[in-house]
């Protein structure tokens, strides 16, 4: 009887189990597991006569072509140091927008986190109204902000003009699409690290003032090694979405300001070349799960340094 029934609760356990990780993993299997395996089988297929992929085996009665497997694709973009300057470009811009997005949202988040409750909700509103906008009209109305008949570019032209320096062209540049970079992702920087400093215990300052500690002092060593997970969370929700970005580089950037997200844009819906975008797809992923991976080990590594000191 005992036997039966802890067989029993033990198939309920199961079934319980199933039924809370089930339906992620099916999710996870069916949106993620599923087309990352058909985007590695598409990058090892030889690209068709008019686009797309060509068949893997050769029609009956059909001319000699290419069919079957290839590593084309993954030797062209190994064999060409463009594609390798690309993506460093890319990180660059990455990294550049996450350190920006940074020193901006923690200000902000930190005056969020200390303002008054009745305030914080609203100051939390203002932070993700933007997003009750289309996000192609922002970036079009960063296109009236910069461009050449705009206020910002006469007055900054005008105080460059003042000492010597010829006009600089605002839209179509590094410049604008990091300003669009950093536009699009800021939210991303202040939500996690509003998160984390709004559940700081203000005994802890508190206690580190009674012992003499500054106020830098205070924030070094107590408000920043507790923010770290926030720090580290948002900087992962704007560096990997930067890296695929394409839109912001192709409405605000210039001929010389392609990235590894329009690079692959270009390949499927351009020169239609599917298995050399694929490929692209595949190594940015596999680079992205690299970085992620360090930052993941650097992070814990951090945050267990500052807690055994």
């Amino acid at each position: 009887m005992i036997k039966g029934s802890v067989k029993q609760d033990a198939r309920e356990n199961r079934a319980a189990k199933f039924l809370v990780s089930g339906p992620p993993l099916l999710f996870l299997v069916v949106f993620f597991v599923a087309p990352s395996l058909i985007m590695v089988l598409t990058s090892f297929r030889f690209p068709g006569e008019f686009g797309g992929l060509a068949p893997i085996a050769a029609p009956a009665g059909a001319s000699p072509g290419e069919y079957g497997l290839t590593a084309e694709a993954y030797q062209f973009f190994f064999g060409d140091i463009l594609y390798a300057r690309i993506f460093l470009k890319s990180f660059g811009v990455a990294a550049t927008t996450t350190l920006i997005c940074l020193i901006m949202a923690y200000p902000l988040a930190l005056l969020i986190a200390r303002s008054k409750k009745s305030f914080r909700n609203l100051m939390v509103l203002l932070v993700v109204l933007p997003f009750a906008s289309n996000f192609l009209i922002r970036i079009y109305a960063w296109m009236i902000i910069l461009g050449p008949e705009s206020g910002l570019s006469y007055f900054i032209n005008t105080v460059l003009g003042a000492f010597g320096i010829g006009p600089v062209a605002l839209l179509f540049s590094p410049f604008a699409v990091l300003v669009g970079m950093v536009y699009v992702h800021l939210p991303f920087m202040v939500l996690p690290l509003y998160t984390n400093l709004e559940k700081h215990d203000s005994s802890l300052l508190d206690a580190a003032q009674d012992l003499g500690a500054t106020r830098w002092q205070r924030f070094w060593r107590v408000t920043w090694p507790l923010s770290l997970p926030g720090v580290f969370s948002g900087s992962a929700l704007v560096f990997i979405p930067v890296l695929g970005m394409f839109a912001v580089p192709d409405i605000l950037g210039g001929t010389g300001d392609i990235l590894i997200g329009n690079l692959i844009k270009d390949q499927f819906l351009g020169t239609r070349d599917w298995p050399f975008g694929s490929a692209l797809s595949i190594m940015l992923t596999l680079a992205v799960l690299s970085i992620a991976g360090m930052a993941t080990w650097f992070a814990r590594s951090t945050i267990r340094q500052r807690a055994e000191s």
